[in-house]
């Protein structure tokens, strides 16, 4: 038997693992760009520092505006974690 199909089965047999292991996936994702954006906006506040007052509100709008898109791509994915790990404890 070929070790892909070995995989699958074994995956087959066991539903929960395999929504264990997605729940991992989005839980990793959702954390990083949680990080990653807080690291992001501690360094645009002090790019923001050094740039002309005019500039610097229209570069604050726009760095907030990504910065609520991440923030909240990650929330979505964070939940989802959390709602497959649920899932998989009834499975």
């Amino acid at each position: 038997m070929f070790p892909l199909q070995a995989a699958w089965l074994y995956y087959l047999e066991n539903p929960a693992l395999v929504l264990n292991g997605l729940a991992l996936f989005f839980a990793v994702n959702g954390s990083w760009l949680w990080i990653a954006t807080q690291l992001r906006s501690s360094l645009g506040r002090q790019r923001l520092a050094t740039l002309p007052s005019s500039e610097s509100d229209i570069s604050l709008q726009r760095d907030q505006r990504i910065n609520r898109l991440f923030y909240s791509v990650g929330a979505v994915c964070l939940t989802l974690a959390v709602v497959l790990t649920l899932i998989s404890t009834r499975v």
